[in-house]
């Protein structure tokens, strides 16, 4: 699916923003339906650490909040979304551009709006792989996203 006018709107104000533009990556696609979201994280003066490779904290900040962000949107306001715990894997140091594809399907939408009506709360784990134009995977990310229903008043 491709982007809506919305969604790319957002994909330039975030791409933008001190905090993420800090990371070096970039959003290049935001599906109109939030499904999916990619970026690429290039190799530069930005990223580049010591011995020349890709700083491990621009690959783990250039993925941080994109679940999160996807759930929010997917699910709407009635739900409570926060990022609740992470962990990174380092298969390869990055010397070229990686890149990132974030997917929530429907069915797993579906899931969550299914246990949130037995249960109060539900953490969900999501990971994601940062590779590169070859396919080859240079770290590996999961995210633990807390879900729960917005307390009314």
């Amino acid at each position: 699916m491709g982007e809506s006018l919305r969604t790319r709107l957002f994909r330039w104000a975030f791409n933008l923003w001190p905090c993420f533009r800090g990371t070096g990556a970039r959003v290049t696609s935001i599906a109109a339906d939030w499904s999916e979201i990619r970026l690429r994280l290039p190799l530069s003066w930005r990223t580049r650490n010591y011995v020349g490779t890709i700083f491990g904290g621009s690959l783990y900040a250039a993925v941080d909040p994109f679940y999160m962000l996807m759930l929010i949107h997917r699910l709407g306001p009635e739900f409570v979304v926060w990022d609740k715990a992470a962990a990174i894997r380092f298969r390869r140091p990055g010397r070229t551009t990686l890149f990132a594809a974030f997917r929530l399907e429907e069915a797993e939408v579906d899931e969550i709006r299914r246990l949130l009506q037995e249960q109060p709360k539900v953490d969900r784990t999501y990971t994601v792989e940062l590779r590169d134009a070859e396919g080859v995977v240079h770290a590996e990310i999961q995210k633990v996203i807390h879900i729960s229903h917005q307390m009314t008043s």
